[in-house]
């Protein structure tokens, strides 16, 4: 299923050239040509999908959200049902209220987009206003992420039980997609490196890989656990793992639907998962228990050989919700609960820092999280008095705070190509995006 576009061609020639995909011979048609509405613009969505594609797809006749769909044909559809149905795994159909295409997004930002973000800002910028308000959600925002590829497009993850997909700076509707795979609260979203996927995972005990451009969900996995985290490999897209609430870490294979390696230390119940930039460690973080608060807190793994490098890396009192790697140091971060975000070495024997942390904020046993800037010179964390903290991470002093959110900021997306703008999520379902 060839779905790369040109959204975000420069005109330059050499860009052009580089970010021009292969164009398929198009049989000879009648019809007047039309131009596409939405950023996948290499895609026919009225014609079946070929077999090979890059997920595999489940075996249902697709259709194009927002095509009519006449009663004879909702009559055919429904006359061969599933022997067997369970509620959990049946496809529904997600709600189409805008386009995912970047036509109508603000003239600055295609600018920006188009050109990798050159001259979006100064050395050193941070955000300065909320210019985006996106509101849908009516319960909490647990997770927040920008595509990859089409960075005008922000997915968040919500405890209504929905995702929504934002076009974020589309002039006329905001909301592209709302996706009601989930029959519980969704904990995590993560979009696929090429930008054309979103993974997620629940309440509901599975982690669910759904075709943005479709609204259709291709593959669900099924565990005996509430999924609370996952996250792509970053060396092979095709795998990606997954934690929950049985302390159980497994490394599930998306062409196959099986899982590849399964972790498990203890059955506390995972918070939040990293990879290592080359993919072959993990670190986990785990709500460990009183009697052994010392170990498992955190744990650092190796990813082919299912065995733990460290067990004793956090011994302090507290859980962390969030562990992050530094973009380009062998260092990472981890949240604590204690107010504070303690930083590690990510070599062995992956000591603490006892004389650096980044404090200032406050946690209050909300699942806040952090993220790094995209150069790594900040440190951006949410708080539960509903502020965004920016940190210096090499001084660890506050440099800059914005007020966002009356309940608890929880989540903070720094956008990927345009260095000065952040999206935020809170407690009571607001999503704002800051430039």
């Amino acid at each position: 299923m060839d779905l790369l576009c040109n959204a975000y061609s420069n005109a330059s020639d050499d860009d052009e050239e580089e970010a021009r995909p292969l164009k398929q011979p198009r049989p000879e048609t009648n019809r007047m040509p039309h131009k596409p509405n939405n950023p996948f613009h290499n895609t026919n969505t009225h014609h079946p999908p070929p077999a090979a594609t890059q997920f595999p797809v489940i075996p249902t006749e697709t259709h194009v959200p927002g095509r009519y769909i006449s009663k004879r044909e909702r009559a055919l559809l429904g006359s061969h049902p599933d022997p067997n149905p369970n509620p959990s795994t049946l496809p529904t159909t997600s709600s189409v209220l805008g386009s995912v295409s970047d036509c109508d997004v603000r003239r600055d930002i295609m600018s920006l987009l188009r050109n990798k973000g050159k001259g979006s800002s100064k050395p050193g910028r941070m955000p300065e206003r909320m210019s985006v308000g996106l509101n849908r959600h009516t319960k909490a925002v647990n997770a927040l992420h920008w595509s990859p590829s089409h960075a005008h497009l922000l997915a968040s993850a919500s405890m209504d039980h929905t995702i929504c997909i934002w076009n974020v700076w589309n002039s006329d509707q905001k909301v592209a997609r709302v996706l009601n795979f989930h029959n519980a609260a969704v904990k995590d979203v993560k979009w696929s490196r090429d930008g054309l996927f979103v993974l997620s995972c629940g309440y509901d005990s599975y982690s669910r890989l759904v075709d943005v451009e479709k609204g259709m969900e291709t593959q669900a996995f099924k565990e005996d656990q509430v999924v609370s985290v996952v996250k792509f490999n970053p060396e092979n897209s095709k795998l990606f793992i997954a934690g929950g609430s049985r302390g159980s870490l497994k490394l599930w294979d998306v062409r196959n639907g099986k899982v590849v390696h399964d972790y498990i230390r203890g059955h506390d119940p995972i918070l939040d998962v990293e990879f290592t930039k080359n993919g072959k460690l993990i670190i986990s973080s785990s709500d460990v228990s009183g009697r052994n608060l010392s170990e498992n807190s955190i744990v650092v793994w190796d990813v082919s050989r299912e065995v733990p490098l460290s067990n004793q890396v956090y011994v302090e009192a507290f859980t962390c919700p969030c562990v992050r790697f530094h973009p380009f140091e062998q260092s990472f971060v981890a949240q604590s609960n204690g107010n504070y975000i303690a930083i590690f070495s990510a070599s062995p024997p992956f000591k603490m820092n006892k004389y650096k942390r980044y404090e200032g904020h406050g946690v209050s046993g909300f699942p806040i999280k952090c993220v790094f800037s995209l150069d790594g010179e900040k440190l951006l964390s949410g708080s539960s008095e509903g502020s965004v903290y920016f940190y210096d991470y090499g001084t660890s002093e506050v440099i800059k705070k914005i007020k966002a959110f009356e309940q608890a900021s929880i989540d903070i997306a720094v956008h990927p190509i345009i260095p000065n703008v952040i999206a935020a999520c809170s407690w009571n379902g607001e999503v704002s995006v800051f430039e």
